[in-house]
């Protein structure tokens, strides 16, 4: 395929991911068109990028005309052929239906120039099977954004079967031009690189306070002093949104029943409406006018040693570097990043000692096999 020279970027949906890459996108000199189903969204999508950018001239970041000039560059539109028309490349960033982004995908297709590029914003359906829908695999890429867009330096970039080497090319490039940090994530597994160790942790963080080995407070102030997380993984999930982390999970283990240890405790929550922050009440209780963290304390983390959470975490690791999914700098470098982890996680493992941690995951994997611990993983302690 002929290299293609991205000038105008279309971005579908205009939620907290939708609206986050459109201003980064036009803010990195590109054309921007954002649609979604009704003008009320886009209305709302455009004031946040209005605040958004103004804070930035507060602190000046960028000048009142800088401002002027980002906001110039993009457009709204609830017409899909609209969005389309010209467009160089498109992301896609509805909500997270196999069956939503596929007729999305489809329709697209028709309407898109044949050199068009497709890029999904998903963080754990399988970019092969959503570029299926389409005739143009070879065109059809996961760029992966973290939230939010306008923060966040991580960026996950997921060639499906088929995507060709220059897509790949291009969305590496894009993702640079942003002033973001892409990281390759090599093979379309189920989680990717950071989802694939974090949705997992919550899981095990839940099965240790179910388990009643320590309380909820105890868990997260280790996994943030005592693992060098920028917040607990309660805390974490609930930021993220239980209802996110439930479906991601679900949608994980269809791809891979060996993901994850699902604990019944997050079901439970997700099916009484109580997803974290959004919501006003998840694992934590929170008002919700306003963004809450959770004040940890370091005395805190003393009532629980986190060896079970940094030996899943680190043998999920294991396992993306083992099925080159990723290298080992990469994946640190991606729990840096995405998950703002202080120190590489297999240096924190260390001081744990690897002897313990498969020790530990050796007996968890006598009554579930997820546990095994991965081959990468067992030759460190050789």
């Amino acid at each position: 395929m002929s290299m293609v020279k991205i000038k105008k970027v279309s971005v579908l949906g205009s939620g907290v991911m939708g609206h986050g890459i459109a201003q980064i996108s036009a803010m990195a000199g590109y054309h921007v068109t954002i649609r979604d189903i009704d003008q009320a969204f886009l209305d709302k999508a455009m004031d946040k990028i209005r605040w958004s950018l103004s804070k930035m001239v507060e602190k000046g970041k960028i000048a009142s005309s800088d401002m002027q000039s980002i906001l110039s560059r993009i457009t709204t539109t609830v017409s899909l052929k609209d969005a389309v028309a010209d467009a160089d490349l498109i992301i896609e960033a509805i909500p997270e239906d196999m069956r939503l982004k596929k007729d999305t995908f489809s329709e697209l297709d028709r309407l898109a120039d044949p050199r068009t590029i497709f890029a999904s914003n998903t963080s754990t359906l399988p970019i092969t099977e959503i570029a299926t829908a389409t005739s143009r695999e070879d065109r059809f890429i996961g760029i992966h954004f973290f939230n939010p867009p306008q923060l966040m330096q991580l960026v996950e970039v997921i060639p499906g079967a088929k995507t060709s080497k220059d897509t790949v090319s291009i969305a590496l490039e894009y993702v640079k031009s942003l002033r973001k940090e892409p990281i390759l994530c090599r093979k379309d597994v189920a989680g990717f690189i950071v989802n694939r160790i974090f949705i997992p942790l919550v899981h095990e963080a839940a099965w240790e306070m179910l388990e009643n080995k320590a309380s909820m407070r105890a868990i997260d102030a280790a996994f943030k002093f005592k693992l060098g997380f920028p917040m607990g993984i309660f805390e974490l999930a609930d930021y993220t949104g239980l209802d996110v982390i439930y479906k991601a999970s679900k949608e994980m283990l269809a791809r891979d029943n060996k993901v994850l240890n699902p604990c019944p405790l997050v079901e439970e929550l997700y099916s009484k409406g109580l997803y974290g922050q959004k919501s006003g009440k998840g694992f934590y209780e929170y008002s919700k006018d306003k963004y809450e963290r959770v004040e940890l304390k370091q005395e805190e983390a003393e009532h629980y040693e986190p060896l079970r959470l940094i030996a899943v975490a680190v043998n999920n690791a294991s396992w993306l570097i083992s099925n080159d999914v990723a290298s080992k700098e990469d994946v640190e470098k991606a729990l840096m990043l995405g998950m703002g982890l202080k120190e590489a996680l297999f240096t924190i493992a260390e001081r744990f000692g690897y002897p313990r941690i498969v020790q530990m995951l050796s007996k968890l994997a006598e009554s579930n096999k997820f546990y095994e611990p991965d081959r990468y993983l067992l030759n460190l302690i050789k």
